[in-house]
C-alpha cells in the first residue's frame, strides 16, 4: 500500500528505529469491517508472532479507537523477559505517540488527504521532537505460549 485506504488482503509495511535498532516490519490486512474494525497480523518482522486489531466505536461527542496487540517476542526466554522489562512499555508508548497523529489528523482538515487517495507518510517520532503525538493504548498482551 502506498495510498489511499487499506483494503482486506492488502500488505502494509512500517519502517523505522525502536530501541536503537532499525527495524521492518509487514503486516496483511486479515479481515476488514469499514468503520468499525480491522486486524492485521505481521508477515515478516522481528517478533515471532504479532497481530493487531483495531476497534472503532462512534460516541456522542467523535469516536473511540481501541487497541488489541498479542506479540511474542523472539528468543526464548530472553526475549519473554525483554517483553516484561522494555517490549511492553515501548510498544504502549509507541502506540500512545501514534495516537495523537491520528487525532490530529481526524480533527483538522488533514483527513480529506486520506480519503482522496493521496501519498501520506504519517509521522511517529520519539519524545522531544517536533512531532508529537500519543497513542492511547488500551489493550497490550504478549500472546500465551503454546
Amino acid at each position: 500500500m502506498t495510498k489511499g485506504l487499506i483494503s482486506e488482503g492488502e500488505t502494509v509495511t512500517f519502517r523505522g528505529r525502536h530501541l536503537g535498532l532499525k527495524l521492518r516490519h509487514k503486516s496483511r490486512i486479515e479481515v476488514l469491517r469499514p468503520y468499525s474494525y480491522f486486524r492485521d497480523v505481521m508477515v515478516t518482522g522481528v517478533f515471532s508472532h504479532f497481530e493487531h486489531e483495531h476497534h472503532f466505536a462512534a460516541m456522542d461527542d467523535g469516536t473511540r479507537l481501541r487497541d488489541e496487540i498479542r506479540f511474542t517476542a523472539p528468543w526464548g526466554a530472553i526475549g519473554r523477559l525483554a517483553t516484561k522489562i522494555l517490549v511492553k512499555r515501548h510498544l504502549t508508548a509507541f502506540l500512545m505517540e501514534r495516537n495523537a497523529g491520528l487525532k490530529q489528523v481526524a480533527e483538522s482538515e488533514d483527513w480529506h488527504r486520506y480519503l482522496d487517495g493521496q501519498s501520506v507518510t504519517i509521522a511517529v517520532a520519539p519524545k522531544g521532537s517536533s512531532v508529537k503525538q500519543r497513542w492511547e493504548a488500551s489493550s497490550l498482551l504478549p500472546r500465551s505460549q503454546s
